[in-house]
């Protein structure tokens, strides 16, 4: 097995070559199904994309971004690694509810601070550093917009996890 290793903890190589998604998508696709539109919100790529999104990416020419969304409400918003490089992940998430339809489905995956490169002191890309109780505490004091939420506790291989949420109607 390929590893790297970062103040003497050895991860596994997969976490340093981009691409995060590829993890989270067999899961986004049993939540949010296929044949709906939504955005990839931070997906870098198009061929890291979830499948036949609307790409919402800086790297990405285009007018939007993740604080200016096009108008029209979708069913869906997926994205991997992103909220850690917005400086307010918490108006980001308000704001997202905003263009989601009632029922949509907000799904992302976010890296995990037990990854240490992650933390924001070693890789300056990064605003935050997440853990799962964040996620948790955030969705129970926004009841009123955000239902049916789950959020995985502690991290996968890849040091991410998991949060679903389903906008309230």
């Amino acid at each position: 097995m390929n590893t790297i290793t970062f103040e003497n903890t050895k991860y596994p190589a997969f976490q340093a070559t981009g691409n995060a998604a590829r993890f989270a998508l067999p899961f986004a696709e049993e939540i949010i199904g296929f044949g709906k539109v939504g955005y990839d919100i931070g997906c870098m790529k198009k061929e890291w994309s979830y499948p036949n999104s609307i790409l919402i990416d800086v790297n990405i020419e285009d007018p939007w971004d993740a604080y200016s969304l096009p108008s029209t409400p979708v069913d869906y918003i997926f994205s991997s690694h992103c909220l850690e490089h917005l400086p307010d992940w918490v108006g980001a998430l308000d704001y997202w509810n905003t263009k989601l339809k009632t029922g949509g489905i907000l799904f992302l995956y976010l890296p995990h601070k037990s990854q240490k490169y992650w933390n924001p002191w070693n890789n300056r890309k990064h605003y935050h550093m997440f853990s799962s109780s964040q996620f948790i505490k955030y969705f129970k004091s926004k009841q009123t917009i955000w239902k049916n939420t789950f959020v995985t506790k502690g991290h996968d291989l890849n040091n991410s996890f998991y949060c679903v949420a389903e906008k309230c109607g």
